[in-house]
């Protein structure tokens, strides 16, 4: 067995309290965990926090690396390196690294990117230069022609651990008003008005034919081979009702509370972004992670577009929310993410998991993150 470290002086956030105290870390897990002096003198914390390593399900970053300018398409190998470097300095030991399957609006089907992205990964892992443990979230544009075909040739070739189900048609769900959704597209591509209109016919005519034959078969293909499946936007009753049938274990950005409250209510995790906690409400309109944590349904959060978000939401929900907790708000980023996908072995500070923790000094309100370790060795 190999020596134990240890790290003293230190606020440990475990999943039930924080305490003033010392932990020690042996063969990449947590070893032992107390409060007060440690028996053996350790690296000096000076006060500052110890948290769990934050576990992100839902992020699109790697898209910023890939293509850092229109038209510009980057080295994989060396965005994937980029990418993963800042994810490790936002706190984040484990990712799901969200890649789409589905033609886009713009018809542009990305299923070669994938491949090459995940071979991108794959080989800088196996070249032990990956700071961050790495997996695949399938996101699947369910009413693309070409989805189930590229769903089925990827699950063919890569591990994906979790898989969900977008619907991204204007006038339903995040897109319920359709002014948003050509607010949205309209700014991404600078399309006519009239172009956009011709995109509207064109995608509502594909949810027509597409949706729940669609639905069904991903639904099946994920069941098949014990792939957790997450739903995406859902905004009526009726929305989640169709998850609850289908067996999701994850919702992430309903749109409503109604649909919030249904979820949490039929053991549904609900997943909302980080960005809408720090920023204090939805880019599109839609409900604010806030007021579901006030109303005691908000379970996980995600950095969503932005991965140092994961960090700064959890302690503005615990600043903001009288009674909620820091030990409560850092649960959201860590153990509930970690147990709805499968991964009991992380997502706490507790003797026995991985050693993947992060220390976290405070800057005034702002957490800043000064060290991170992944079973137990040091990456930031």
């Amino acid at each position: 067995m190999s020596e134990t470290r240890v790290l003293e002086n230190a606020k440990i956030v475990t999943p039930d309290e924080v305490l003033d105290g010392w932990i020690g870390l042996s063969d990449g897990r947590i070893a032992e965990i107390g409060t007060g002096r440690p028996p053996e003198r350790g690296a000096d914390m000076a006060g500052d926090y110890l948290l769990p390593g934050l576990v992100e399900l839902h992020t699109d970053h790697l898209e910023s690396h890939l293509s850092p300018r229109p038209k510009v398409r980057w080295n994989h190998l060396s965005a994937a390196l980029a990418y993963d470097a800042q994810i490790a300095a936002s706190g984040i030991t484990t990712v799901f690294d969200s890649l789409r399957v589905g033609s886009d609006v713009d018809g542009r089907s990305a299923t070669g990117e994938f491949g090459a992205i995940a071979e991108a990964i794959e080989s800088a892992r196996a070249s032990n230069l990956l700071r961050v443990d790495h997996r695949t979230h399938l996101r699947c544009e369910i009413c693309a022609s070409d989805v189930i075909e590229e769903a089925t040739h990827i699950l063919g070739q890569f591990r994906v651990d979790l898989i969900s189900l977008m619907d991204h048609t204007p006038g339903a769900r995040q897109f319920r008003d359709t002014s948003t959704w050509k607010i949205y597209y309209g700014g991404k591509s600078g399309s006519t008005d009239e172009h956009l209109e011709t995109i509207i016919r064109d995608r509502v005519a594909l949810h027509q034919a597409n949706h729940d034959r669609h639905r069904g078969e991903l639904v099946a293909l994920a069941k098949s081979r014990g792939i957790v499946l997450a739903s995406h936007d859902d905004t009526t009753l009726a929305h989640v009702a169709e998850s609850a049938a289908d067996g999701i274990r994850l919702a992430e950005f309903p749109t409503t509370v109604e649909a919030a409250v249904a979820s949490h209510a039929a053991g549904i995790q609900v997943m909302m972004g980080a960005p809408n906690v720090v920023r204090g409400g939805s880019h599109s309109g839609n409900v604010s992670a806030e007021t579901l944590a006030r109303a005691g349904v908000l379970d996980i959060l995600s950095s969503d577009y932005v991965p140092a978000s994961l960090l700064m939401g959890a302690f503005e929900i615990a600043n903001r929310i009288e009674g909620f907790g820091l030990n409560r708000a850092v649960n959201t980023v860590s153990l509930n993410p970690s147990l709805a996908t499968g991964l009991d072995d992380r997502g706490a500070l507790r003797a026995g998991l991985k050693a993947d923790l992060i220390r976290v000094h405070m800057a005034g309100r702002l957490p800043v993150v000064r060290e991170v370790w992944r079973d137990a060795q040091r990456v930031i």
